[in-house]
């Protein structure tokens, strides 16, 4: 068998040069902490990991418009909590207003005290979302949805809800009309009840001059009952915003949950154990040293070497 001494360099070179790029690549493994940090190293762990990376992607998209949601369903929540209250204070100066004892002037007191009770409650139901959304803006509005006007307060918005764009129906408006101007009246369930149509009849009543106890007490039964339909109302909205709050925190834990499995699962496809990699690294290392000393010995064995 004859053996050539240029191949045996060549060999022996070509070897060191691939123990050389194994060692490389365990260097930079280890330096990036990445297993996988380009697609032809493992094309299929690669495409795991893309997944991975886009349903996080996906996951945080969808936080996103859940905490929009939550934004203005919180906002939407305590806005109705302060017209109940409003409603409440109204049906409490109405019940005052009733005192046969009183004197004109003692209603119109308590009718202008209505009266300012009435112009907050319109501001609350034009209030925003700190963004320019207006929260009872129903699908889209770009002044005050709710406007009052001679004929009494109309809705120029458009009926129905916003929702965020998400997998899951969560909401970022809600229905001004629906809240405040749509109870069903308790003397004809089939007309509609405007809460400030309610009040304005509460206030108009109270300034009517000389009228008998007895007309008083029927102006304020009749209030009170607008009062209670729509108070009830506007709480039974209140308890829908609820509703939808605690659906967002059901949605946001199942998101979180489904980014922190993505998160594994990019994780599972493209890092490095370390303990693993460093060992295989010393094991690459010790090899090539010992390569690059067995060929400094082998290449002194020449025949030349020993003619000379």
């Amino acid at each position: 068998m004859r053996i050539n001494t240029f191949m045996v360099y060549e060999n022996s070179i070509s070897q060191l040069q691939t123990r050389q790029a194994s060692l490389s690549r365990a260097q930079e493994q280890l330096t990036s902490g990445k297993r996988v940090d380009r697609a032809s190293v493992d094309p299929a762990a690669a495409a795991r990991a893309e997944r991975a990376l886009a349903a996080i992607g996906r996951a945080e998209a969808g936080q996103r418009s859940l905490d929009a949601s939550r934004n203005s369903m919180t906002l939407t929540e305590s806005a109705l909590g302060d017209a109940g209250e409003m409603l409440q204070q109204a049906r409490e100066l109405a019940i005052s207003a009733g005192n046969g004892s009183l004197v004109d002037s003692d209603r119109q007191t308590i009718a202008e005290a209505i009266r300012g009770l009435r112009n907050d409650l319109l501001a609350v139901a034009n209030r925003t979302d700190g963004a320019g959304r207006y929260l009872f803006g129903g699908q889209g509005a770009d002044s005050p949805p709710l406007v009052d006007s001679p004929a009494g307060v109309v809705y120029t918005g458009t009926t129905g809800e916003q929702l965020a764009a998400t997998g899951e129906i969560t909401p970022l408006t809600v229905d001004g009309n629906a809240a405040f101007l749509a109870t069903p009246d308790p003397a004809d369930p089939l007309q509609p009840l405007s809460v400030f149509t309610a009040l304005d009849k509460l206030i108009n009543g109270l300034l009517i001059p000389g009228q008998s106890s007895t007309q008083v007490a029927g102006i304020v039964s009749t209030a009170l009952g607008d009062i209670d339909a729509t108070g009830a109302n506007v709480a039974q909205w209140r308890a829908r915003t609820g509703e939808a709050l605690n659906r967002i925190d059901g949605i946001e834990s199942r998101l979180s949950q489904a980014k922190l499995d993505a998160q594994r699962d990019r994780t599972n496809a493209e890092d490095l154990d370390l303990i693993e990699a460093i060992s295989d690294f010393k094991n690459q290392e010790t090899g090539y040293d010992a390569a690059l000393k067995m060929f400094s010995t082998v290449q002194r064995m020449s025949l030349f070497d020993y003619l000379k």
